[in-house]
């Protein structure tokens, strides 16, 4: 197991470039899935909770103890031929055609994480659920740790465009992955398919209300302002905190 004193670059930038989606769509996702009582049949590819089943796939569990990640196909008890495995080992050739090495290494030592998500494992749940793309992702704890589980079913909704929201969901994804907000909010706009255009200090969103979004960011790549005019009116929307 690889000496880690910290994510690999590469793997820093994927997840700012994904954050933001993620977590609005894990909003999505607790929306339509009820958290209670739940069980999963992973051979079957299913996970059922309050009444509701949806297809999931293995992405790899949580040890609390060990503080590391196990991938789903380096697990014995799975491998890369199971069913529930299967849908992920594009993320293992994603990860070798782009350096990140969280991506390819079976077993990875978290121990050294102390940001503020619960733990480093939720932080690749996250990076991994954005590459696959679906409609999230879901912890599912066990004694001992989390086994996290991808959600690949069209009867789960996608989260739709909304930028009032969105000062949020970025303070909230910037703190996860701090290094480029320019890039959470590009990877936001880019994955809602609104049009913009990005200088260093300076991002402007085209609505389909005629409106406009701004960013504005200092010169360490904060934002230090949030404005929305749609259809020529300021909406109100609180200071940014990214």
């Amino acid at each position: 197991m690889p000496d880690m004193s910290g994510f690999s670059p590469a793997f820093e930038r994927l997840g700012a470039a994904l954050a933001a989606v993620v977590l609005q769509q894990q909003e999505t996702l607790a929306e339509f899935l009820p958290r209670e009582d739940w069980s999963a049949d992973l051979t079957a590819r299913t996970y059922s909770s309050g009444g509701v089943t949806v297809r999931v796939s293995l992405l790899g569990s949580y040890a609390s103890r060990e503080r590391t990640w196990l991938w789903g196909w380096a697990n014995p008890q799975f491998g890369d031929a199971h069913p529930a495995v299967r849908p992920t080992l594009v993320l293992r050739t994603v990860g070798e055609r782009l350096g990140i090495t969280e991506f390819t290494t079976p077993e990875v030592d978290l121990s050294w994480y102390e940001g503020p998500a619960g733990h480093g494992g939720e932080l690749i749940a996250m990076a991994a659920g954005g590459v696959l793309g679906g409609a999230g992702y879901i912890g599912a704890g066990y004694e001992g740790g989390s086994a996290y589980l991808h959600v690949d079913d069209p009867q789960a909704p996608p989260a739709r465009w909304d930028p009032i929201p969105l000062p949020r969901i970025l303070t909230n994804a910037t703190s996860l992955f701090p290094h480029e907000p320019r890039l959470t909010l590009a990877g936001y706009l880019s994955h809602h398919r609104v049009p913009y255009r990005q200088t260093d200090l300076l991002t402007e969103a085209f609505l389909s209300d005629g409106g406009t979004a701004q960013a504005r960011f200092d010169g360490l790549g904060r934002c230090v302002n949030w404005r929305v005019e749609a259809s020529g009116t300021p909406v109100p929307v609180p200071s940014p905190g990214w």
